[in-house]
């Protein structure tokens, strides 16, 4: 199996409803994202998936979240925005746009550089 995997950033406010603590007041993060995919193939060129195409791909999808309050997008209207649910709402988002025979692996979510949650397709 191979694998490949970018990384890009995104900034945003939210807040944790119903968290006894710091983080159920308004906060932002600087998130710093990792999409992984995987095949069984690579193509004639040699490589699984061009870095550029997987790259802009989730630029796409984080540009929905960069610079936005988090708890007033329509995907966390009655989810907390915490990191494990924005790391779903990435997989989930950027899933349909990779092409067969690749697949989305998994994709990690940082909070900062000492804390990451990951996602991964539960099949």
């Amino acid at each position: 199996m191979f694998t490949a995997r970018v990384r890009d950033s995104f900034s945003s406010a939210h807040r944790l409803r119903g968290y006894e603590g710091d983080c159920e007041r308004l906060h932002g993060h600087n998130y710093k994202v990792e999409a992984i995919v995987q095949s069984t193939e690579i193509d004639s060129m040699g490589i699984v998936m061009d870095f550029r195409d997987l790259k802009n791909l989730l630029k796409e999808v984080l540009s929905t979240l960069d610079h936005q309050y988090l708890n007033e997008l329509p995907a966390f209207e009655t989810i907390n925005p915490s990191a494990e649910n924005i790391a779903c709402h990435i997989f989930t988002s950027l899933f349909p746009r990779i092409q067969s025979p690749v697949s989305l692996k998994e994709v990690i979510v940082w909070e900062n550089d000492s804390c990451s949650v990951s996602y991964s397709n539960p099949r």
